[in-house]
């Protein structure tokens, strides 16, 4: 159950709230969110709602079963939209498409990238500056000498940024760069990191678990939330099966899926999800068919030469043709 309450509450009748519930035998927890004020209940048994429901300062109350409450769809019938300024909107009902290299690796580079970007009318940028590796030999990433290259460019040209964040300690330092926090599909349950990014007021992308189920990803997104932060993008980005003729299994099932369950934008990474730079534009058209309210794509100028996974990067003329092939789509699937 969630006791919405109004923004205008006066302290007395709060606690006189809380005392009601503790006399009822009703545990709840306060959240304090960018947009509302809530305490998160766990009745043991049911009861009576009219028994609350006629305190002052409460402005809804919503019976919400499961334990990912905040993230459910079930009381918040309108869909989460992130506004990131400049126009730039995710969730309003187009698809946002946001590429770029996996890693940034010189400011050549990212120059090249937002040249693509813009004459494609892109306008959010992906790129790693700190990069989780399974062997300890290879590139990492610049780390916040690549952030900051990141941030000039595109500041300059009008384009959003989202990069992936490895630990909580990394926060403070990035969070002035940083216009969405991508949590990677190996930190999906790094509670600490989850709850850290709960208490800033920037968008959070929640990647799927290497292995992970979508139950496991909305109680990711809700640490999140519950730590004040209703700013999130869920990411199906492709879950490790016995399957070996591609890198992940592309779960589109769990578009539909997460967007009954959850109000939250929900996003498709078709490079990392089928990991074959041939196949990433079909599953990327795929991914827009089945309802994502956007895309994340992996694009270099010369893939064969990205310093982290060319093998699932579309080059500067491939993504020209998807945009393409999108922008035609939209018109079919309004």
């Amino acid at each position: 159950m969630i006791i919405q309450l109004k923004q205008d509450i006066q302290e007395a009748d709060k606690l006189f709230m809380e005392q009601v519930l503790n006399q009822l035998k009703i545990e709840f927890y306060p959240v304090q969110t960018q947009k509302g004020t809530y305490l998160i209940c766990t009745p043991k048994q049911e009861f009576d709602i009219r028994k609350i429901g006629h305190l002052k300062g409460i402005n809804d109350v919503h019976r919400v079963s499961g334990n990912h409450k905040m993230v459910s769809h079930k009381w918040k019938v309108d869909r989460t939209v992130l506004d990131l300024g400049d126009g730039v909107v995710i969730g309003d009902g187009n698809l946002s498409m946001m590429a770029g290299p996996c890693s940034i690796e010189s400011e050549e580079q990212i120059d090249k990238v937002v040249e693509a970007l813009k004459a494609n009318g892109v306008r959010i940028m992906r790129g790693g500056v700190y990069k989780p590796r399974t062997s300890p030999y290879s590139f990492r990433g610049l780390g916040m000498v690549g952030l900051k290259m990141f941030y000039k460019a595109c500041n300059k040209n009008g384009i959003k940024i989202i990069t992936e964040i490895m630990e909580s300690s990394q926060i403070e330092d990035m969070l002035p760069y940083v216009d969405i926090f991508q949590v990677g599909a190996r930190n999906a349950q790094n509670f600490n990191l989850l709850e850290a990014l709960g208490e800033i007021d920037k968008p959070v992308l929640l990647k799927r678990g290497i292995s992970g189920t979508i139950d496991e990803l909305l109680y990711s997104a809700e640490y999140v939330f519950k730590n004040g932060n209703e700013k999130i993008i869920l990411c199906e980005r492709g879950i490790r099966t016995f399957e070996s003729a591609y890198r992940n299994t592309l779960d589109l099932n769990a578009v539909p899926i997460l967007k009954e369950k959850s109000h939250l934008p929900v996003v498709v990474d078709p490079s990392h999800g089928i990991g074959l730079r041939q196949h990433v534009a079909q599953m990327a058209l795929a991914g827009a068919v089945v309802g994502a309210d956007g895309l994340l794509v992996e694009i270099h100028e010369t893939p064969e030469k990205a310093a982290t996974d060319g093998q699932q990067t579309l080059d500067f003329k491939e993504f020209e043709r998807l945009m393409t092939k999108l922008n035609q789509l939209k018109e079919i699937i309004k």
